[in-house]
């Protein structure tokens, strides 16, 4: 193994729809070459995009994700105004979450001093509320925890929709890096650490939101479901809902045990279900993709 000590970060930034602020955050991370990025996925519907890094965290670099995480933060604030973003899909900033995950022989406490370096970076040097969960965090705070504080889950318009920036300049929680007060254009950052995380998305074939809500509550461990799945509907686009899901411990409820238990809990509401999707690379084919792109560039 050439490299077996590598740490993943996932960085999700409020943004799909403005090309030349991706480009800008794309190119801010190619300054970082040692922490490439493996894969991206963008929604327009969530008008939201994450982004996966991957670097070594061996004695020689440790720091790679998190500058390069720290630049494509910087380059999204120059470039995004949260006060007129719009979308289905929560946030509580410009850059809604970052999270970074042991990968290998990489361990979660390498994993969370990388997140809580980065946090006291960004909380100085771009001055930004920053949020510290997970094993970052030195009470295991969850990440959903954090959100519901702030009311996270619950639209602030119509159509269950998120439009503009957190309505108060004053912050519900003391943060763990950065301002007390709330810049209205950038909003809040949470950062953490934990063991591997899949997202998964059911698309349910219906507009009947409070129907969604039921399944998604249903699915998740929250509500009596899955265990280790956290669930929330979201509308998609016309006609569309979808149940979207962080399994928690994908090795014991993966994305088919999901798609399962959504479509049983359709058919008790006559409502149709189409196919679900995991919104990025498996654990392994991001380790795969990582090493033979170091391998290719030996």
């Amino acid at each position: 193994m050439l490299k077996s000590i590598v740490g993943c970060c996932k960085v999700y930034i409020s943004e799909s729809r403005n090309r030349s602020a991706l480009e800008a955050v794309e190119r801010a991370s190619k300054l970082f070459p040692g922490a490439p990025i493996i894969n991206s996925f963008e929604d327009v519907a969530y008008n939201r995009v994450g982004y996966t890094l991957v670097s070594d965290m061996g004695p020689s670099g440790p720091c790679h994700l998190a500058n390069a995480a720290l630049a494509m933060v910087k380059a999204a604030f120059d470039t995004i105004d949260f006060e007129v973003h719009s979308g289905t899909h929560p946030r509580l900033g410009v850059v809604d979450h970052i999270c970074f995950h042991p990968l290998l022989d990489a361990s979660l406490d390498q994993a969370a001093s990388t997140a809580r370096c980065l946090a006291t970076d960004m909380g100085s040097t771009l001055q930004v509320p920053t949020y510290l969960y997970g094993a970052a965090q030195e009470e295991g705070r969850t990440l959903d925890s954090i959100r519901r504080i702030f009311g996270y889950f619950k639209p602030n318009s119509s159509e269950n929709q998120w439009i503009g920036g957190l309505k108060s300049d004053s912050l519900p929680l003391n943060p763990d890096s950065g301002p007390s007060q709330v810049t209205p254009s950038k909003g809040v950052v949470v950062i953490g650490a934990t063991n591997w995380v899949d997202n998964y998305n059911v698309p349910l074939l219906s507009s009947d939101i409070s129907a969604a809500r039921r399944i998604a509550k249903r699915v998740s461990g929250r509500g009596g479901g899955l265990p280790s799945v956290q669930a929330m509907a979201l509308a998609h686009g016309e006609g569309v809902i979808e149940v979207a899901c962080n399994l928690l411990d994908p090795n014991k409820v993966g994305g088919e045990r999901v798609q399962e238990e959504v479509e049983r809990l359709a058919r008790e509401q006559g409502i149709s279900v189409g196919r679900g999707y995991y919104t990025d690379f498996s654990k392994d084919q991001i380790i795969s993709s990582y090493l033979k792109l170091f391998e290719d560039r030996i």
